[in-house]
């Protein structure tokens, strides 16, 4: 009799940004990769999940997509439903596909309980067909206060201790602990396993076709991420060039698919009176510009911190601050250890500090000069311990054949 296939499920409960997709992205390529007749299937509410190239053996359920209102509540990304409506199809949508699926390893993003407790019940039924149940965090999440309020009206404490088998933190304590100071149990800080960051790789048939716009000459690229919340860092870099107070490096700015069309078209105006500034709206495999770039300027999210260190580029952090500290919390950690510069969103719209700091920014050390070890080993870890659990798995199989 042939061995299970292994499977494994990935819940990524967002429908804005980029970080979220990118990273379950990420791992999972790594695992096929790893495990040549395994399947993984990404359950996601992006709107954009569909631009983005998957290895064979990795595919998606898009769920619908749901969008976070300034008042903090959600509603309909797309449909002309009530939230309560949509969120009742979602958690049919993720428990049936789970129990249909019925993965090896069910691997949860960020959020604990999902949207709004929409996956406890998947947790609970996938743990009765001996699914492994892993909570995947960022290295920073908020505020320790904030973090600790919100989880506590959640019922995420009691959660991890019920739900979860393991806790991996995709980062290291030598930076920051998510779960210091957010009220969780000994019992569940047990569970925690720092896997260290999140290599990204240069793809190959990326890097082949890849032309600079700028030719040979050396660019600064900046990336505001998806770009809903990049605005002012794009208009503050921007204003440094339009100044000319100083000869600066070429720019390549990634827009970014979430930010409104009316900020795009009048980047695009503006950089088009630029000769040193090219502007992109939007790329699904952003690697080639990286690893092209001389010196990077970021906002700070977990996404771009990975992509400074795999590439090993010098940084600049514009981190915002609202309606979370996490991007301000990793940059000043980050930049406490030696791996970039911070330049705090609080003085915009300085023109001479922005180009000061870009001026500056290509002269500066790469993180490897000063990056704890291990820093980047977050994959290596997350195969070894799914290799793990898919080993345990056959032995209680064969145990079970035998008896």
């Amino acid at each position: 009799m042939f061995p299970k296939a292994p499977k494994v499920l990935i819940y990524s409960h967002d429908s804005f940004g980029l970080g979220h997709l990118r990273r379950c992205r990420t791992i999972a390529h790594a695992l096929v990769d790893e495990f040549p007749d395994m399947s993984v299937l990404i359950l996601s509410g992006s709107p954009i999940i569909g631009s983005f190239d998957f290895r064979t053996r990795v595919d998606f359920v898009r769920i619908p997509g749901v969008i976070k209102l300034r008042d903090g509540d959600y509603t309909s990304l797309s449909l002309r439903l009530d939230i309560e409506e949509t969120l009742a199809i979602r958690a049919s949508i993720i428990e049936h596909t789970a129990m249909v699926f019925r993965p090896d390893v069910f691997l949860v993003d960020k959020e604990p309980l999902g949207l709004r407790g929409e996956v406890r019940s998947t947790l609970e039924k996938v743990a009765t067909i001996g699914t492994r149940c892993v909570l995947g965090l960022r290295d920073v999440m908020d505020d320790a206060d904030l973090l600790q309020e919100e989880w506590s009206r959640k019922g995420v404490p009691a959660a991890l201790r019920s739900l979860y088998d393991e806790i991996w933190v995709y980062g290291l304590p030598e930076i920051h602990d998510p779960l210091v100071g957010v009220g969780v149990s000994e019992a569940v800080r047990r569970k925690a396993l720092f896997t260290g960051y999140l290599r990204r790789e240069l793809p190959q048939a990326a890097a082949a076709t890849f032309r600079s716009p700028f030719g040979d000459d050396p660019y600064i690229l900046v990336s505001p991420g998806g770009g809903g919340d990049g605005v002012e860092l794009v208009d503050w870099v921007m204003r440094a060039y339009e100044a000319r107070q100083r000869p600066l490096f070429p720019a390549v700015i990634v827009l970014g698919p979430f930010m409104d069309s009316e900020h795009q078209a009048g980047f695009m105006d503006r950089a088009s009176r630029l000769r040193e500034v090219h502007v992109i709206d939007f790329t699904p495999q952003i690697e080639p510009l990286l690893d092209g770039a001389t010196a990077i300027v970021g906002m700070g999210g977990y996404n771009i911190f990975c992509e400074i260190l795999s590439f090993d580029k010098p940084t600049l952090l514009v981190p915002r601050v609202v309606p979370r500290r996490e991007q301000a919390i990793r940059a000043a950690r980050a930049e406490e250890v030696g791996l970039l510069r911070v330049l705090p969103i609080e003085q915009y719209p300085d023109v001479g500090l922005m180009t000061a700091a870009l001026a500056e920014l290509p002269l500066q050390a790469p993180p490897s000069v000063s990056g704890p070890p291990n820093l980047l080993g977050g994959l290596g870890v997350i195969k070894g311990r799914v290799s793990e659990f898919l080993a345990d798995k056959q032995r209680m199989r064969r145990t079970a054949a035998v008896l």
